[in-house]
């Protein structure tokens, strides 16, 4: 192993699948001691982050929306009155922007919804066949979390929001936090707006995701909600699924970018520093079958570092990365299944061929044209996608995340005659004799 740079290059594949590939398991957060210390304050006593989430989903449950204001202000040191964003301030939002800002806001809701749209198509159909079969109906309320607040992510907004417009949801409601001054992001409201969400709300964290899931005096009770956020974000949801739908547990993000002795090494490395830039513990990783790439791109990695305005936070991701160096293609598809990235980069001779031999990632993007970062914003399915190798057995954000299906069963009196004796006679055998009875009763009266 070579620490010269800042991304460490392993050759060993056992070394490598116990640091570089080996993620570590899911527990209890360790949270900056400012923060901890702030909740510990809170609460009065020395508090888990799960428990200080726990503290804040009963209290809103209990107030509704004082809980739910008088948290967000305090953790978004924020000050407003109304809860809810007015249709003035959403208007007013359209001319805080600049018209470049705009129309790539409505170029890539465009580009999102006709890509949707096609999916749709595909996606299941209700049908009815000799007495059985099912029903497919849209959810009838969602809840999009709006993550960001002076760092916005209008293209979240979009990713998380359109698929539900083009699923058919009756009601799309957003919740977001608020800037000091108690306004919202301009760019975040005109997203929303043009996703085709339908009301917006000033709530962040813990009690957004509570206000959603039990329903406030302002906020709605929604069936199930979507979109990534922060920690707290994600304990929330975790600690309420069941009584609300989640769509996932979101992670921090992570790239693994596959690359043999033809791909371009400062490329590979964009890649890399593209969701590097995210957050601290993004893991951007890569798998080439060179030592010579390895080494070009790691060499490249610490030459674009020094250029961004985010190094320090891209530099401590990039540290918890690596690139490994595989014996061939095969053994990297193979290292890279077992990873089950959220995006996975193929810059390869040719990416055509390697794509029957990926089983696990969330979204692959193919050949030098297609960056992973035109899918964060304009290429087309959500980029909403599964981290921490959830991708081994979970899916990206799609309509079928806002679709229920229903069985429906519609026998004829012939059918009941036919089915009911073999039914009854497994109901017995386990001792379920009222359910036997339920078709004997009918059986005797025909």
């Amino acid at each position: 192993m070579t620490t010269t740079s800042s991304l460490r290059i392993v050759e060993d594949i056992a070394d490598a699948r116990a640091t570089i590939l080996k993620r570590a398991p899911l527990g209890e957060p360790v949270l900056a001691p400012p923060v901890q210390a702030s909740i510990d304050e809170l609460w009065g006593a020395p508090t888990s982050p799960a428990e200080h989430v726990r503290k804040i989903l009963a209290a809103v449950e209990a107030e509704g929306d004082a809980a739910v204001k008088r948290f967000s202000q305090q953790f978004d040191r924020s000050e407003y009155d109304a809860i809810e964003v007015s249709g003035d301030e959403i208007a007013e939002a359209f001319g805080q922007i600049t018209q470049a800002q705009h129309d790539a806001i409505a170029f890539a809701v465009q580009r999102v919804r006709s890509y949707h749209a096609t999916q749709m198509q595909h996606a299941p159909t209700s049908f009815t066949e000799r007495g059985t079969g099912m029903v497919v109906r849209p959810l009838r309320r969602a809840g999009i979390y709006m993550t960001g607040n002076e760092a916005a992510l209008p293209s979240s907004v979009i990713h998380t929001a359109v698929p539900a417009v083009v699923a058919g949801v009756d009601e799309i409601f957003g919740v977001t936090a608020a800037r000091a001054d108690g306004t919202v992001n301009p760019l975040k409201l005109v997203a929303a707006r043009l996703s085709g969400v339908q009301r917006i709300f000033r709530a962040s964290g813990a009690q957004a995701v509570a206000a959603l899931a039990f329903g406030t005096e302002t906020i709605p009770r929604v069936d199930k909600i979507f979109g990534p956020g922060g920690i707290f974000v994600t304990l929330a949801k975790q600690q309420l699924f069941g009584r609300v739908g989640i769509d996932a547990i979101y992670g921090p993000t992570e790239t693994l970018v596959l690359a043999d002795d033809t791909a371009k090494p400062d490329l590979a490395a964009a890649d890399l520093l593209a969701q590097a830039e995210h957050d601290v513990l993004a893991t951007p990783v890569l798998i080439t079958t060179s030592r010579r790439m390895a080494e070009a791109v790691a060499a490249e990695v610490d030459t674009q570092l020094a250029t961004l305005e985010r190094e320090a936070i891209a530099r401590a991701a990039v540290e918890r990365g690596g690139a490994v160096v595989a014996s061939s293609i095969q053994e990297a598809v193979e290292l890279a299944n077992e990873f089950a990235p959220e995006h996975l980069c193929v810059l390869v001779e040719k990416p055509e061929d390697v794509l029957p031999l990926v089983r696990a990632a969330g979204g692959v993007f193919l050949g030098e044209s297609s960056p992973e970062v035109l899918g964060d914003y304009t290429a087309g399915p959500s980029h909403v996608m599964p981290t921490g190798g959830s991708a081994r057995f979970a899916s990206p954000l799609s309509v079928l995340d806002f679709l229920k299906v229903m069985s429906v069963v519609a026998l004829s009196e012939e059918d009941l005659a036919r089915l009911g004796p073999y039914a009854a006679e497994l109901a017995r055998a386990e001792g379920l004799t009222a359910h036997a009875r339920s078709i004997e009763r009918r059986l005797e009266g025909r």
